[in-house]
């Protein structure tokens, strides 16, 4: 008998769903970070050091941190597409007020609101993206999405740099939170509504009629044996049969013994020798000390850089100093360069290496010239953002099936963390000390990353 291929009803367009989630990273990220080319104009407005400036980032980012993980519990209960819609929305919306902040302490609890409200965003995004499109179009949906969250972060900050000299710190952000309004509105009204109930399979993932169900290798007595589906006859035009069902059982044997990203660091390893301390989520403390280190001396770098570049010896104006941002191109290229990178020379090299770039990167930016500041910015963003994707997929490899969400959540929040705290703590340091010091801080941050990639290569070749 021959099974014809189910599809899902009602399929959702592609296109449409990874414009609108695009729009939505667009608002988010340019409205998180558009304070940061300003940063030396709120100082002078509010009579502040350059510390106290960054908190302007710091709350925002230490606030999104927090809360992503509680708001990603609650949107199972309101539903993913709400919370979307609730947290681009409300986050211009208050983006729009941030310019009539009477004081700065003020603007600090508009900016931590600001922060919880993308948090909406940033911790549901890719689960309602999984309900809608399925896993087959997942990763072009995902691609769409990082590549708002990446052209909102720079268009925030040159769209606040260019607007600030003209319009001033005020009109700077009302311009950005102008547009990101424009964005979230697109993307409330062209967000397909979630399937409901949410964790129901859908017709697309769910077992073909007779198909095989066997246990998971190394799964509890009574728990519910994974599906394998039948074979597809419409992916090949073979009839379904026995053997089919056959090869899916031989297959999910394989796959339950050896792992699917195994060949990511470009060597194979077996769930026997590994499950119990990645089912612990030990593995994934490294890379969130990563994570967490290497964000934060890259956020104090370029919290910092308004004001260097704005003071003596170049005394840019703010339009010409928010160019440094132009560097981010850097960064996008090298995260999408990163995997072919780690397979190449092995996770641990890779990561390595991307950290001391970074490290050489921000020590060229000692130089007082332009053109070597800029050379310096564009490969300390190179490695920087190749490090972050190393460490990323490292997370995901190492924890277990049941538990990547939760190692996912725990480098996310580590991720903020870094930028929040540490992007502050730099700045401090800057204000009081200079671009040397700060330069001296965020290089021993990012070779303690390094050391602790060392010490778990040498302690556990094979992790």
């Amino acid at each position: 008998m021959v099974i014809q291929a189910q599809s899902a009803p009602a399929q959702v367009d592609t296109r449409r769903v990874g414009a609108a989630v695009a729009a939505a990273g667009l608002s988010s990220f340019a409205l998180l970070y558009a304070p940061q080319p300003v940063l030396p104009q709120l100082a002078a407005a509010f009579r502040l050091d350059p510390g106290s400036a960054s908190l302007a980032i710091g709350v925002a980012t230490g606030a999104l941190a927090v809360a992503v993980l509680p708001v990603a519990a609650l949107a199972e209960t309101v539903g993913r597409r709400r919370m979307i819609v609730w947290s681009v929305v409300v986050s211009a919306v208050l983006g729009l007020l941030l310019p009539l902040a009477p004081s700065f302490p003020v603007l600090l609890v508009m900016r931590a609101v600001q922060g919880v409200a993308i948090a909406g965003f940033a911790g549901v995004a890719a689960a309602y993206l999984a309900d809608q499109v399925g896993p087959g179009r997942l990763a072009g949906a995902v691609g769409a999405m990082i590549a708002g969250n990446s052209v909102g972060g720079m268009t925030g900050r040159l769209g606040t740099g260019f607007a600030a000299g003209p319009l001033g710190w005020h009109g700077a952000l009302a311009v950005v939170a102008g547009v990101a309004l424009a964005c979230a509105l697109f993307a409330a009204l062209t967000l397909p509504r979630t399937p409901s109930p949410q964790h129901a399979p859908s017709p697309a993932h769910a077992p073909a009629p007779g198909a095989a169900r066997v246990p998971a290798r190394g799964s509890a007595p009574g728990r519910a044996p994974v599906p394998v589906p039948a074979h597809d006859p419409a992916s090949s035009g073979e009839p379904a049969d026995g053997a089919h069902v056959e090869r899916g059982r031989r297959a999910h044997s394989r796959a339950a013994h050896v792992r699917p990203d195994a060949t990511w660091a470009g060597r194979p390893r077996t769930d026997s020798t590994r499950a119990g301390r990645r089912g612990a989520g030990v593995g994934v403390l490294v890379p969130c000390m990563v994570g967490a280190l290497a964000t934060g001396a890259f956020v104090a770098l370029y919290n910092a850089a308004g004001f260097r570049l704005a003071g003596e010896p170049l005394s840019l104006s703010p339009a010409v100093a928010s160019l440094v941002f132009l560097s981010y191109a850097m960064g996008t290229a090298s995260s999408a360069a990163a995997g072919r990178l780690a397979a190449r020379l092995g996770r641990t090299t890779a990561l390595v290496t991307s950290l001391i770039v970074t490290v050489a990167g921000s020590a060229l930016t000692l130089h007082p010239s332009l053109p070597a500041m800029s050379l310096g910015f564009a490969l300390l963003t190179a490695g920087f953002f190749a490090a972050h994707a190393i460490a990323n997929a490292w997370v995901a490899a190492q924890a277990s099936p049941q538990a990547r969400g939760r190692a996912a959540g725990l480098y996310t929040l580590c991720f903020y963390l870094g930028s929040g705290a540490g992007g502050t703590a730099g700045t401090i340091v800057y204000g009081h000390a200079g671009w040397s010091w700060l330069i001296a801080l965020t290089s021993a941050w990012l070779l303690l990353a390094t050391l602790a990639v060392l010490l778990r290569a040498r302690r556990d070749p094979a992790g």
